[in-house]
């Protein structure tokens, strides 16, 4: 957890990010369902956070949910992310942030395929960024 990254002033990120990322990752905003870049990619790589770049979800663990976002498993490692209880709009959730800077990432909810834990890390694809696999 990087506390220099989580108290970098509002006027770091709204420089540092276009207005939908700044709306979503420091807002707590969501993209609309099915437009995401990384909605129908299916390349090897690692998703890393699309504020700080820190690394978040490994390829392997993404799978189409139909829910219009990213969907994943799992993160690439627990600590990567953080946790936090979400009862906005009347709803109780389970908010997922980035663990080095605290961007808002998505949703984890428990509708997630069975045989991998049956979680389902519902990320807005503009919280992201894409490191494909380097070729050996």
């Amino acid at each position: 957890m990087s506390d220099d990254m989580k108290n970098k002033p509002e006027e770091y990120w709204k420089e540092k990010l276009t207005p939908e990322q700044y709306r979503v990752l420091r807002e707590k905003g969501t993209e609309m369902a099915f437009t995401g870049k990384y909605v129908d990619n299916h390349d090897d790589g690692t998703y890393t956070c699309g504020a700080c770049g820190h690394e978040l979800f490994a390829s392997g663990t993404k799978f189409d949910s139909g829910s219009g976002w990213p969907s994943f498993t799992d993160p690439l490692n627990q600590e990567h992310v953080e946790l936090h209880d979400d009862t906005s709009f009347g709803a109780r959730r389970t908010e997922v942030t980035c663990a080095n800077c605290g961007a808002h990432l998505g949703h984890v909810f428990d509708d997630g395929p069975v045989d991998k834990g049956g979680q389902r890390y519902c990320i807005n694809s503009v919280s992201l960024d894409f490191e494909p696999k380097k070729d050996a």
